[in-house]
């Protein structure tokens, strides 16, 4: 049997499989992000039990319950069922102690009730998993960002700040861009946790209104603008590294800041 995640983690221990299941309300679950950010443990477990998960659902691997099984289960539930139709029909005369003790033996048989455990297990077995996707995690990261007052974990407008600080807290140097000559001033950085890993995310602003611009290091191509759940969401990749941009600014203003910023990086 595993280990819960250790390290002050026990008010996540219980959450972790309901995050995998997304089960969780949508602030729940980017709170756990943001503690995701920083917690290898939590990272680790997470990890390990999509891994499992993984395992578990390849050809093969899955329990199919035999044919014969499933006939026994099907027998036992229609016993059951005419059971309970017989109890509902009158008695021609009283019951004696035996027939009493009789009738309690059948009602409570093992057989039954394993038929119905059975069938319980059967459902579970074959229940999907659902899986929050990569935009559903951006989005909960970005709107948890402004409402649990971590916006930022350096917060100043010097990109040449905000650059460094990455060292030593991800794998890869984001480039870092101060965008106020275009209207998208900078306001500071952060690590989160997005798709299984840590990434960077940089803070801008657009006359008051928040831009996440979620960097990682992915081969994709193309681009596109694109409204989730009444926020605008961009995308673009360029030299390894993966960009989404999370706003509820119009999709006209996130279309510049992405133009703005391709061209600060590149120039």
């Amino acid at each position: 049997m595993s280990e819960a995640p250790k390290q002050g983690c026990d008010q996540w221990g219980p959450v972790v499989h309901a995050f995998i299941d997304g089960e969780l309300d949508l602030v729940r679950a980017a709170e756990l992000e943001s503690h995701l950010a920083g917690c290898p443990d939590c990272r680790a477990e997470i990890e390990r039990v999509r891994g499992v998960r993984q395992r578990i659902g390849q050809d093969g691997v899955r329990f199919k319950l035999p044919d014969e099984v499933r006939s026994q289960v099907l027998a036992a539930l229609s016993r059951e069922q005419a059971i309970s139709s017989s109890a509902l029909q009158p008695r021609q005369k009283p019951a004696s102690r035996w027939d009493r003790f009789f009738r309690f033996i059948r009602d409570w048989s093992f057989v039954p009730s394993l038929a119905a455990l059975a069938a319980s297990a059967m459902l579970f077995v074959n229940a999907p998993v659902p899986d929050l996707g990569i935009e559903d995690q951006l989005l909960a990261s970005h709107v948890h960002s402004m409402l649990a007052d971590h916006l930022v974990d350096v917060q100043t407008s010097n990109q040449h700040t905000v650059k460094p600080w990455f060292n030593g807290r991800i794998d890869f140097s984001p480039p870092v861009n101060d965008l106020a000559k275009d209207g998208f001033p900078l306001v500071g950085g952060r690590v989160d946790y997005i798709g299984g890993r840590v990434v960077a995310a940089l803070v801008y602003r657009r006359n008051g209104h928040v831009i996440n611009l979620f960097i990682w290091p992915q081969a994709r191509g193309g681009q596109a603008t694109r409204e989730h759940d009444g926020y605008n969401m961009t995308d673009w990749s360029s030299d390894g590294l993966v960009f989404w941009a999370v706003s509820d600014v119009a999709a006209s203003d996130l279309a510049a800041f992405r133009s703005s910023f391709i061209r600060a990086a590149g120039g």
